[in-house]
């Protein structure tokens, strides 16, 4: 996020000599991102980051894909994955492409490694659950509604309460951040943005651990997963500066933007990426023309594809989704509301759904083992 945030010691001055008490020096580390001329953050640590005792390849984490089917929409019910696991080794990939992976993950336990993803941001989408993310840069908690943002590098785990969680995640080759058109030249939100500053959440707070043991440190790269480790906790950082950290938004906080008539779906924008962006479908006044009709006009995806996650509340356009579906609406064919949708909408004041869309710029693929999850009738409904 492009605002300044600052934890911890630091020195007066950046690349400067900052000493322990006992005359040594704290390891400075800039991470950043777009070479050096993207955000990035100054972190200090106990012991060097780059001091790992060995280096293993774990194997291979590239997903496999169906072959070419005929071009139709798709309904998978997330809902029926039931492995439990972490919040890493139990992600089910359901959708992906060369620029995002989409799928979901059932948390029950803590992550007994660290974790940290070499090729792109990652965001988790909480559906339910409470618990915390501790990192480098400090402890997020989370809860419903609460969309992580963790940046490409962070050193991390999850650490969910008792009960069920849930997480849809969507893994980026690329960075994460706000729509460019809700910002000024500075980085600065402006006022006709759906959100503000105040509605992002940095870590809560900063715990150092000066430990010796031995620690392991997963690291997704390249289509493969790596082990590091290390003769300390990789959680040694005393302080740090600068715009890159993660954070969390909670889709409770995004102001919806209506209109008198049916409003297109980059209002509800929050996030952009490349080639895809993330939209927030939250509780809304509808259209208030006389005339009005709320539920979405039929229209072409000519050059994006359309996925929703359905999270809550009674989809005006859809039937037959539940909490949990993934729908796929692939370019190169209209899609819209079911029959009888558009005639039931009308008069309507407000809609209490919920759920999150990725609209994606390269076609999307879908993953071999998402088949057992899918509703096959789903592309013959709107006969």
């Amino acid at each position: 996020m492009p605002f300044y945030q600052q934890m911890g010691k630091i020195p007066h001055k950046r690349h400067t000599m900052f000493k322990k008490e006992d005359g040594s020096l704290f390891r400075e580390q800039v991470m950043g991102t777009k070479g050096f001329s993207g955000i990035q953050s100054i972190l200090y640590h106990h012991y060097p980051p780059t001091a790992m005792t060995e280096s293993t390849l774990i194997g291979e984490c590239r997903v496999e894909y169906e072959e070419q089917a005929a071009l139709a929409p798709r309904h998978l019910y997330s809902h029926e994955y039931k492995e439990e696991t972490d919040a890493v080794e139990g992600r089910q990939y359901l959708l992906g492409n060369d620029d995002v992976l989409i799928g979901v993950v059932n948390p029950t336990k803590p992550m007994d490694y660290f974790y940290r993803n070499g090729d792109g941001d990652e965001v988790l989408f909480v559906h339910y659950g409470t618990g915390k993310v501790e990192s480098t840069f400090g402890t997020l908690p989370y809860k419903p509604g609460d969309y992580i943002v963790i940046p490409i590098g962070t050193i991390y785990r999850v650490v969910p309460d008792e009960g069920e969680t849930k997480f849809l995640v969507i893994e980026t080759n690329s960075w994460i951040t706000t729509p460019k058109r809700y910002r000024n030249i500075h980085g600065q939100l402006l006022e006709h943005s759906p959100f503000c500053e105040r509605d992002f959440h940095p870590p809560e707070k900063l715990e150092t651990f000066d430990d010796r043991s031995e620690y392991h440190v997963k690291t997704k790269s390249r289509g493969f997963m790596h082990l590091h480790t290390f003769g300390h906790h990789p959680l040694d950082v005393v302080g740090w500066d600068g715009y890159l950290f993660p954070y969390t938004f909670n889709v409770s906080d995004f102001e919806p933007i209506t209109g008198r008539v049916h409003m297109p779906p980059p209002i509800h924008q929050t996030f952009e990426a490349n080639n895809f962006v993330i939209c927030s479908f939250v509780p809304r006044m509808y259209d208030y023309h006389p005339e009005a009709i709320p539920a979405p006009y039929y229209h072409s995806n000519v050059d994006s594809d359309e996925v929703l996650y359905y999270v809550k509340g009674n989809f005006m356009s859809r039937k037959g989704v539940k909490e949990g579906s993934v729908t796929l609406h692939p370019s190169g064919i209209p899609h819209g509301p079911h029959p009888g949708k558009v005639e039931a909408s009308i008069g309507k004041k407000e809609t209490e759904e919920l759920a999150v869309m990725i609209d994606t710029f390269r076609p999307l693929n879908v993953v071999k083992q998402a088949h057992q999850y899918e509703d096959k009738d789903y592309k013959y409904s709107w006969k």
